[in-house]
């Protein structure tokens, strides 16, 4: 295997990698970044690549912010949307070293007088180690707060009071669940004393050397930051979630590499050790059902790590080889959508080959979905009227399914007219599709939104959620209620 020099020059604050070596063992990485943003319209891409403790290549191109003319490098902060989540995670584990918190435990035990609510499930196994895993029977859940909308986010006790149901019964469903991890980061704050941002800086940041990252934009490094752009390449205004401790960190990809480093555990001589490595392993351990660990996702048995995230303006990009001390993180600042992702996890595969030929994956990132969803499959369990209640935080309505055996299911809210469901799948015993609807909250009443459906058959019921899934532009929400239907 080649070897190569690498010497890193400081140039106002930015940090660049000059190879002693030909720069075409990247050029097919700088290939699939130029393909990112010239041909897929991302405003820039920054990529950093890590092997056997140490950086071995970063580099990025594109503009960090199109008007001003700043151009993007290694050291440019991005949001990093739920790439935030291994983080916040990281910062837990933290606290559970100390005793502080255990990981078997309820959650419920760390969350005071605002307590999740045991609809579908019984609270006390929604423990700390499922919340962390999306085992925990939470409800879908994400709401952005826009600085120029006029409103802002509740404290974490009204959003846990609205939507801190616990819909599914704890260690039998995996559901990604943004409020898992909002509830994460209100539990490090009544635990440690301090804020979130202030724990997470304190206690992860500061000693694993990651000094391009903070909790929401910091404003002593505006310098740096990537304006966030939509669909259309207008620049976004900022915006922030009832849910932070899923969605809130921003970082260069000079840092996240270093966070990388540490999950790898190369022990820097300029990182703090904050974890033990046992407490790392851990944290890529899955949790059963799911294939999650402790904020990171695990696959083909633990030899690969990962997470991505993905919102207005970020798509991000984190994989993990453990066996061949390999790392590699892509950022951009443009909003998600699947063939761009898809473009990052090329930009990624391509980083894995350059440093580590006999490591690179064939694949790398989520298959793409099918052309034409399966026909849905309607068993006699599953066929009939169902009627029930659809409980929100401001109370309960009438429900009714109406299943057929050709595949046919209709679909009433309250008072409304009922509507067809489309999108339908039945799988593992859940129910899953999307209806037109109004649902009845003042949260969701604020912008037009649609209706979807996670009903678990169990026990002779369809229960779940329904969830109110924002339709307008620039508006991003999934907000949950809980749905209980028996069959008549």
């Amino acid at each position: 295997m080649r070897r190569f020099m690498l010497v890193f020059v400081a140039l106002d604050g930015f940090a660049h990698a000059l190879l002693g070596q030909s720069s075409d063992q990247f050029a097919l990485v700088r290939g699939a970044m130029h393909r990112l943003v010239d041909s897929m319209g991302s405003p820039s891409v920054a990529v950093a690549v890590a092997k056997e403790g140490r950086i071995v290549w970063e580099d990025a191109i594109g503009w960090a912010n199109r008007e001003k003319r700043i151009p993007a490098t290694a050291s440019t902060i991005y949001p990093l949307a739920s790439i935030s989540k291994p983080i916040t995670a990281t910062g837990l584990m933290v606290l559970v070293e100390r005793g502080l918190v255990d990981l078997d435990r309820p959650i419920n035990a760390y969350l005071g007088t605002a307590k999740l609510t045991g609809l579908g499930g019984d609270t006390t196994g929604a423990t700390v180690r499922r919340v962390l895993s999306h085992t925990a029977g939470l409800p879908l859940h994400s709401q952005f707060f826009y600085s120029d909308r006029g409103y802002r986010p509740p404290p974490m006790e009204e959003t846990i009071r609205r939507y801190g149901n616990v819909v599914f019964p704890p260690g039998e469903v995996v559901e990604y669940s943004n409020l898992g991890y909002g509830i994460i980061g209100y539990v490090m704050e009544r635990v440690s004393g301090q804020s979130y941002a202030d724990f997470m800086r304190h206690e992860v940041f500061q000693p694993l050397g990651m000094t391009h990252t903070s909790i929401d934009p910091p404003p002593d490094l505006a310098r740096f930051i990537a304006e966030r752009y939509d669909y259309n390449d207008r620049a976004l205004p900022f915006f922030t979630f009832d849910h932070v401790g899923a969605s809130s960190v921003y970082s260069s990809a000079h840092d996240l590499i270093r966070f990388a480093m540490f999950h790898l555990k190369n022990h820097l001589t300029n990182q703090r050790p904050i974890l033990r490595d046992a407490t790392l392993d851990q944290m890529h351990q899955p949790v059963s059902p799911s294939s999650n660990g402790l904020g990171f996702g695990v696959f083909d048995g633990g030899t690969t790590l990962a997470h991505t995230g993905g919102m207005p303006g970020a798509t991000a990009v984190m994989v993990l080889f453990p066996p061949s001390n390999v790392a590699v993180v892509v950022l951009a600042n443009t909003a998600t959508r699947f063939t761009l992702m898809a473009q990052e996890f090329t930009v990624a595969r391509e980083a894995v080959a350059a440093v580590a030929p006999e490591r690179a994956p064939q694949h790398l990132g989520p298959p793409p979905p099918p052309p034409h969803p399966a026909a849905l499959v309607v068993t006699p369990e599953l066929a009939g009227d169902w009627s029930g209640t659809l409980r929100t935080y401001e109370g309960s309505v009438a429900m009714r399914l109406q299943i057929t055996l050709d595949g046919r299911i209709e679909a009433w809210v309250g008072d409304e007219p009922g509507a067809a469901v489309s999108n339908v799948m039945f799988a593992d015993g859940r129910l899953s599709g999307t209806f037109a609807a109004r649902i009845p909250t003042s949260d969701a009443a604020r912008w037009p939104h649609n209706a979807s459906l996670g009903l678990l058959l169990l026990g002779g019921k369809l229960s779940g959620e329904v969830v109110a899934n924002s339709t307008a532009d620039r508006i991003y929400f999934s907000l949950s209620s809980y749905a209980e239907l028996g069959r008549k």
